[in-house]
């Protein structure tokens, strides 16, 4: 039997180190918690012993000692209560001759004994629980990931044809729960080429895009997502877009981020070449009392810090665009180049302050524009503008739709997806409600 220890950041890892060391046969036979991840034990060839020593667990055996003097005592209490009620019924309502040993008394009705307040639980260590719950986390880990590759395998098996629409698919970079969707859509049709024109046809009606281009409608906009995203760069190309075409008289600048160094110099610069007005705002001062004497202009643009969602500053910054007198547009700034995870952290972060759309910015560097798209799709995020250069404005674009589901099939992956990456987005379609796939 060949035993070896796995070290891994999540469960996830740990059990594609296991296939790719031991292969597919290996019993996972122990997992506990670590320092920066999680350690998985492992074997090859491992028949677990009938006759294998139980380790005693001294916590549960004391409890259930405990339990079972209080079962004891509460049934030795319930007999002698049973046996004093059937003396009283007998001499009273039994009709039986009393003895010189039962005299006569008169009965008297008591109130009946209250039951006894119970017993609080005993108190148990907190790191038991968080030990169980480590457990149960890791269990539904593994199980995801066996039906998963199990899920993976049948349909390569039955459907070979809807398994290759799978892998084009996930070359684009879409999330399982989209490209499950936009399969659902397809399963009439046989022919692969048309399968795979009509997904995309179907991917590109699930992009939302703006009746009216927000400089057009007017207001005020607001741009904000974390740091990176490229949210002054893309305020100084809606700023010229909007100077060339409708002169300098009705737009402001205006600058929340205090955090930067150089953010306010450089929306500064900015403004001195446009010629637009520019005006700051301090931490703690009233973004509507700054805003109020720029309301007679028709298009105000903010442009904000880009800080981590923990910072209490962001909380202060999201409130006052969401306050009631500001009617801001606000539009979060997302990097094609980000990856999933940061994506979706930046959304959730900034909905707060309640989202009008997004734009999309380096779609001149990026490697895949399916994980983007899938979040926009997904929150139901109308796409704004598009950015694919460092021009301003040149390189400033108005989305459209097919053109942008063109762009993303012409940066996908060139090579197939691996199966254990096949299989581990097909785990994770089982957090999802609709867990049937294929």
């Amino acid at each position: 039997m060949q035993v070896k220890r796995f070290f891994a950041a999540d469960m996830r890892q740990a059990m594609k180190l296991v296939r790719d060391e031991l292969g597919a046969d290996a019993a996972i036979i122990g997992n506990r918690r670590i320092a920066g991840g999680v350690e998985l034990t492992a074997a090859l060839d491992y028949t677990p012993s009938a006759l294998a020593p139980r380790v005693p667990n001294m916590e549960l055996e004391d409890e259930l000692r405990k339990t079972a003097s209080r079962i004891v005592s509460a049934q030795a209490e319930l007999s002698m209560r049973g046996d004093s009620d059937a003396t009283t019924n007998r001499q009273l309502f039994a009709g039986l001759p009393l003895t010189a040993a039962e005299p006569l008394v008169e009965p008297t009705f008591k109130e009946p004994p209250r039951p006894a307040a119970p017993a609080p639980a005993p108190a148990v260590d907190q790191r038991v629980f968080d030990s169980m719950r480590f457990e149960l986390n890791g269990l539904r880990e593994l199980l995801e990931v066996q039906l998963g590759s199990l899920a993976w395998n049948q349909l390569q098996g039955s459907k070979p044809q809807q398994a290759n629409l799978w892998r084009r698919l996930q070359r684009i970079g879409l999330s399982g729960p989209l490209s499950r969707d936009l399969l659902a859509l397809t399963t009439e049709i046989e022919e692969p080429r048309q399968a795979w024109r009509m997904l995309l046809a179907h991917l590109a009606r699930m992009i939302v895009t703006p009746e009216i281009e927000p400089l057009e409608e007017g207001g005020v906009i607001a741009m904000v997502g974390p740091a990176g995203m490229g949210k002054t760069t893309t305020l100084a190309k809606l700023a010229a877009r909007y100077v060339l075409k409708y002169g300098a008289q009705n737009i402001a600048l205006v600058s929340m981020d205090s955090y930067r160094i150089g953010a306010q110099e450089q929306l500064k610069t900015l403004g001195r070449i446009l010629n637009v007005s520019v005006t700051h705002v301090d931490p703690g001062q009233s973004l509507a009392n700054a805003l109020d004497p720029l309301l007679r202009k028709r298009v105000v643009l903010i442009d904000t810090a880009g800080l981590q969602a923990s910072d209490p500053a962001l909380r202060m910054q999201l409130e006052s665009l969401a306050g009631r007198g500001i009617k801001s547009k606000n539009y979060l700034v997302l990097a094609t180049t980000s990856q999933k995870q940061v994506l979706t952290a930046a959304y959730h972060s900034y909905k707060r302050c309640g989202l009008a759309g997004c734009i999309l910015t380096k779609l001149d560097e990026t490697a895949s524009l399916g994980e983007v798209l899938s979040l926009a799709i997904s929150h139901e995020l109308p796409v704004a503008y598009l950015t694919d250069g460092p021009r301003i404005p040149d390189d400033l674009h108005l989305p459209r739709r097919h053109q942008l589901v063109s762009r993303a099939v012409s940066v996908q992956m060139q090579e197939e997806p691996s199966e254990e990456a096949m299989a581990d987005m097909f785990a994770d379609l089982y957090h999802s409600p609709a867990k049937r796939v294929g």
